[in-house]
């Protein structure tokens, strides 16, 4: 067999690797809420985040990939075919392998800064340290206080809201449902934007901020009285009270940042994947790559795979060893990490939906008061995102010396 389909099948590995990594780490932050707070089982969220994981990749993934992830490093390394296909070899290993380790530890931590980590250490050995933009690597770092920052302020103030609203009130049910369209509509108008936004598919459809925004709010107006129907059809038992009807509501936006993280993290195993894949067809790649649809639908599965094997390490972690999740605090932390990446991607501000999921976590612990958050795990949490970029960039150092010696 020729040296470079071996490489190429060595390229696979490694991305189905990768793929599993994500799926063992990042489904806690669509699913982890909702299993928390008992809106579905371990076994449904499992289920759930698989199948949607794969539709997302597949369906709304990108079928463009950037040869570098976020630009921290320049194509000027990728011009030399032979380390190009090493460096993207000893990326996708030396990432994956990190977030192996964190989701051993049940420890949440982002891919995507796992990726971008892993491609700096391969630029470093293949071009010098001049190769890095350390303007995009300081953007990367504020991103570990942005991110959370935001998340905490938003899911506190959604929580508190709620309580002042409804939970404080003698007939909560009753205000729940009377204000079920108000939460189910602002929730549906930042999923409706994110998509839009945030998803390749979204952007092909190139609407404007204006019209997005006048599509979003007609469509959570609608959607938000329909809702209140659907839950007064379901939901019978006054005895549910106000929990009852935010598990409902918490359960779609768990499916949405599953649908959203299957189409966004796809990228981070089979971006690096599609270079290895086009530089064993043609022989060079350029600034962007396409990305075949079996790609991504390999990626799918692979994400998939990691869910159903190891999803509920870090499940466990994010929700409950920070804080005790009820209903109305699970959705408050899936609306304040949506509503995070939707508005710090459209300020471009980096951000990393692990951090923001935390960060919701976080926020509505306080809401109850500062000894009802374990700080302990999330100062071990903390510490691993700190990690997560030096830790990739050196493993990814020393698999490339080995790859260099072997290739």
């Amino acid at each position: 067999m020729p040296q470079e389909y071996i490489v190429l099948i060595i390229g696979y590995i490694f991305g189905f690797y990768m793929a599993w990594n994500i799926g063992a780490n990042d489904v806690a932050n669509s699913m982890a809420p909702a299993v928390g707070a008992k809106a579905i089982t371990i076994r449904q969220a499992i289920f759930l985040a698989g199948i949607l994981n794969i539709l997302g990749a597949t369906f709304i993934g990108s079928h463009v990939t950037n040869t570098i992830r976020k630009g921290i490093v320049s194509t000027d390394i990728m011009t030399d075919p032979h380390l190009a296909l090493i460096g993207a070899l000893s990326a996708l290993l030396a990432a994956a392998l990190w977030v192996s380790f964190a989701t051993w530890k049940s420890l949440p931590v982002s891919t995507t800064h796992s990726i971008v980590g892993a491609m700096i250490g391969f630029g470093i050995m293949a071009g010098g340290v001049s190769v890095i933009n350390f303007a995009k690597l300081a953007a990367v770092v504020a991103s570990w206080i942005i991110s959370p920052l935001f998340s905490i302020i938003i899911a506190y103030v959604m929580f508190k809201i709620i309580v002042r609203l409804i939970l404080s009130k003698k007939d909560a049910f009753s205000l729940g449902m009377k204000l079920s369209p108000f939460f189910i509509g602002i929730t549906l108008f930042v999923v409706v934007l994110s998509f839009l936004f945030k998803t390749p598919l979204g952007k092909k459809l190139a609407l404007g901020n204006i019209a997005a925004l006048i599509v979003a709010f007609i469509l959570a107006i609608i959607f938000g009285f329909v809702g209140r129907m659907i839950l007064k059809h379901f939901i019978k038992d006054r005895q549910a009270g106000a929990e009852g009807i935010f598990r409902r509501i918490q359960i779609g936006t768990a499916c949405y940042l599953a649908l959203a993280q299957g189409a966004n993290d796809v990228a981070n195993a089979v971006g690096p994947l599609a270079v290895i894949y086009f530089l064993v067809k043609t022989g060079s790649v350029g600034a962007e790559v396409p990305v075949p649809w079996f790609l991504l639908f390999f990626g799918g599965i692979g994400i998939a795979c990691g869910i159903g094997m190891a999803g509920h390490r870090v499940m466990d972690t994010l929700g409950t060893k920070i804080t005790a999740l009820s209903n109305t605090r699970g959705f408050s932390v899936e609306f304040a990490a949506a509503t995070t990446v939707l508005v710090a991607s459209k300020m471009g501000l980096p951000v990393s939906t692990t951090h923001a999921a935390v960060g919701g976590v976080l926020g509505v612990g306080l809401a109850g008061g500062i000894e009802a958050v374990n700080f302990a795990i999330v100062y071990r949490i903390m510490l691993y995102w700190i990690l997560t970029v030096p830790a990739a960039a050196v493993t990814s150092m020393v698999i490339f010396k080995i790859l260099q010696f072997i290739l």
